[in-house]
């Protein structure tokens, strides 16, 4: 699985610089989010952009020079297809996963599950801790 790499072109304290979001980043989360959003609908590159911001409540805020090299990997080996929307010229370019991509999606998410869930709950002790 090919990925940005954690800080290309990013903020920082938006995702780039912050240990927790680029181990995580390292680790498939950008990948993950993309083939999940492709799964539900076709998504265009500034869509996904967005859609991460929303999730991530800011904590993560991909680069438009992370996002198009990572669809245009995650294309080129098969996990998701592309189609302009306008084909006579350059318009967005809708994305939709594949089998292949489906497959890596599950790969992806049991791989990143148990991550999730542990930081999930060191935040929830610190919280507990710190603030009572």
């Amino acid at each position: 699985m090919t990925d940005a790499p954690a800080d290309a072109g990013e903020t920082p304290g938006h995702g780039g610089s912050d240990p927790l979001i680029g181990d995580l980043r390292r680790a498939g989360l950008l990948a993950l989010l993309v083939l999940h959003y492709v799964t539900s609908e076709p998504c265009y590159g500034n869509q996904l952009i967005d859609r991460i911001a929303r999730l991530t409540h800011g904590a993560l805020v991909v680069n438009p020079n992370t996002m198009y090299p990572l669809l245009r990997a995650l294309e080129t080996q098969g996990l998701v297809t592309g189609r302009w929307e306008h084909p006579e010229r350059r318009s967005k370019r809708f994305y939709r996963i594949t089998a292949a991509g489906e497959a890596e999606r599950e790969r992806l998410a049991a791989e990143l599950g148990p991550r999730l869930d542990r930081i999930a709950r060191s935040i929830e002790s610190l919280r507990a801790e710190v603030l009572g």
